[in-house]
């Protein structure tokens, strides 16, 4: 199975291997400001930035998050930078 296999078409095509990448999908129970919010906390405490967002007919979102990689990723891979 490739590396980005569950990603829709042509997102794999701009990935560096600068940045880590997490695909998300958020179901249609998901309301747009309980998903904001969500990614929001993401950004703010764990440093993720929104890639890209694609919406589909049944309410369902495919999200892709990304952050610069740190040296200290391997030590404390979720901990917000100080």
């Amino acid at each position: 199975m490739p590396r980005w296999s569950r990603l829709p078409a042509g997102w794999a095509t701009e990935m560096s291997d600068d940045y880590e990448w997490v695909p998300l999908r958020l179901p249609p129970e998901v309301t747009r400001l309980s998903a904001s919010t969500r990614l929001s906390i993401e950004a703010e405490y764990r440093g993720w930035e929104l890639t890209r967002v694609r919406l589909y007919n049944d309410g369902s979102r495919r999200v892709l998050l990304r952050r610069k990689k740190t040296r200290f990723d391997d030590r404390w891979p979720d901990q917000p930078e100080l």
